[in-house]
């Protein structure tokens, strides 16, 4: 059986879920738990050196990682149905959507980290602080984490991140009105690459943008996302606490 290690808030352990959720498939489940650092223990490094969520084990025991790459594995083994288009040329322009929203991730985490590592990293020691940090696989991780626990970001750096993430909306906007979904007719990973940061985006960051009145089509394709019945199954829940 597939293992998926992963973490319920995860934005790219999200993704994984949803593809799993909409091909059907059974899985073992293995939570990550962020907040204690298990995502950078000897043993999780073993199954992803990068030291971040998710990572799935396929059933001969080899692991894959890189949410974007899991899911096109998954829909390349199990086609159906079916979640890339069958187009060369769409394919490409959901791949290119997929790298575009990667790219957005860090005007997400000035929100993200505020309700988590920021409030645990806060009763960190410098001492305490620094041997953490020489964990971190990445030295663009290790600025962010440096970041969250000593130099929170102000309120011109989130309104930078929000304007950024409110033009992803208009994006989509475009993107959608050339059919139903993002990448024409049919609904795709890239549909699913997005899903986490409209969450965000809908529930907290900018939420009076979600409204029809200002992106009516990402606001109806929003509803048609949450009605499938595999957003159910893939426990997309609220990020932030009741």
């Amino acid at each position: 059986m597939l293992v998926l290690h992963h973490a319920w808030r995860s934005s790219a352990s999200r993704r994984v879920r949803l593809c799993l959720a909409e091909k059907g498939l059974a899985y073992e489940s293995h939570v990550v738990d962020m907040e204690k650092l298990e995502h950078h223990s000897p043993a999780y490094l073993k199954i992803n050196p990068n030291g971040v969520v998710p990572a799935l084990i396929l059933d001969d025991g080899r692991a894959l990682h890189e949410s974007g790459t899991i899911c096109e594995y998954l829909d390349e083994v199990h086609p159906d149905p079916p979640l890339r288009p069958s187009d060369p040329y769409q394919r490409a322009v959901m791949r290119n959507w997929i790298r575009h929203v990667d790219g957005l991730i860090g005007n997400l985490i000035v929100f993200n980290w505020v309700h988590s590592l920021a409030k645990v990293a806060a009763q960190w020691s410098d001492e305490e602080l620094a041997e953490r940090l020489k964990k971190v696989p990445s030295k663009e991780r290790q600025e962010a984490w440096y970041r969250a626990a000593r130099k929170p970001y102000t309120e011109e750096e989130r309104a930078e991140a929000r304007r950024k993430l409110v033009l992803l909306l208009d994006r989509m906007e475009e993107m959608i009105g050339q059919g139903r979904w993002l990448v024409g007719d049919a609904y795709s990973i890239a549909d699913i690459a997005v899903v986490p940061f409209v969450k965000r985006i809908d529930e907290e960051i900018a939420p009076d943008e979600m409204q029809a009145s200002r992106h009516p089509r990402v606001a109806a394709w929003w509803a048609a996302v949450q009605a499938r019945p595999a957003f159910t199954d893939a426990r997309i829940g609220p990020f932030t606490p009741a």
